[in-house]
């Protein structure tokens, strides 16, 4: 009897220490679950490697876990996954949610982005419904470098299969042929050059020269170009002024002449009709005169002044 009764204590106790561990771990998970938040987060990509449980961290510190993740009924291109994090964690205005993902196959939330002194991230009391669709704030979110790279991996490789076809054309046997007669050409090319290195060694001496002569005569051309100005300026303005005052002289004499001109142009015009007429009737009277004192020169050398007196006698006649 007593060692039944010891059982039967035993087995009570035991009971009882289980029942109070039962009660303790819930009221321990009551109030921790209390302190947690929740938040909804709609990725529009993959989530391969999330699963009920897995991490959720806020700048790399440890903040919470996924506590549900499932395709969004509302529009199944959206994986809804719902998340609890530490109360006091700042999920402000501007914090948005990436997947990290690792080549083991793992997958955690990474939060990040938050600005100091922007409100959280709450449901409005207005128009809740559409910002918070499942009755939970909603984090924005932001892909992920390696979730990019997943995502893009297809048109990644299809880009490189297109390389590596157009590669495969560019070396085919023909364009290989070419490439060699020009690797050739300029193997050929760099030999000569280097032959006539000395000749383009003395090219360039000579060509330095040059412009170092070039440079000086521009100094040249300078001074002189200054000697120019100041005896431009020092020397040319009298002999501007002078030539000023020739050209006024010669102007107001070629007016005078003109005035002149002007006035002696009736006389001309008078001594032309009138005078010359006049003239040439003279220097013909003139030409007469001549000719008659001619003949009269004549006569006295051939007859005699008699001739001018009298007749001349008639010739005796013999019979």
């Amino acid at each position: 009897m007593e060692t039944r009764s010891n059982n039967v204590l035993v087995g009570s106790v035991v009971l009882l220490l289980l029942a109070a561990i039962m009660i303790a771990a819930f009221w321990f998970s009551r109030v921790a679950g209390g302190d947690d938040v929740e938040y909804d987060i709609y990725f529009k990509q993959s989530v391969n490697g999330l699963a009920k449980g897995s991490a959720v961290t806020f700048a790399g510190v440890p903040s919470g876990q996924i506590k549900d993740i499932e395709l969004w009924k509302r529009d199944p291109g959206f994986v809804k996954v719902r998340i609890t994090v530490k109360e006091g964690t700042p999920i402000l205005q501007g914090t948005t949610a990436t997947i990290q993902g690792s080549f083991t196959g793992l997958s955690e939330i990474v939060l990040d982005g938050a600005v100091k002194g922007a409100p959280p991230i709450v449901c409005p009391e207005i128009n809740a419904a559409a910002a918070c669709p499942d009755g939970v704030p909603v984090i924005p979110t932001k892909p992920g470098a390696f979730g990019e790279l997943l995502n893009s991996a297809p048109q990644l490789l299809q880009r490189l299969s297109t390389l590596t076809e157009r590669l495969t054309e560019m070396l085919s046997d023909k364009n290989q042929q070419s490439i060699s007669g020009i690797l050739a050409n300029v193997d050929r090319l760099s030999g000569n050059l280097a032959d006539r290195g000395p000749e383009i060694a003395a090219t360039l001496a000579e060509t330095r020269v040059m412009v170092q002569k070039a440079g000086l005569a521009a100094d040249e051309i300078a001074k002189l170009t200054a000697t120019t100005n100041s005896l431009l300026n020092e020397e040319g303005r009298p002999l501007i002024g002078d030539l000023r005052k020739t050209i006024q002289s010669a102007s107001h004499s070629i007016e005078t002449l003109d005035k002149t001109v002007a006035e002696a142009q009736p006389g001309v015009r008078a001594f032309s009709q009138q005078t010359m007429p006049e003239v040439g009737l003279l220097v013909r009277d003139l030409r007469e005169m001549t000719r008659s004192f001619r003949a009269i020169s004549e006569k006295l050398d051939q007859q005699g002044a008699g001739s001018l007196i009298g007749s001349p006698k008639l010739p005796d006649y013999k019979k």
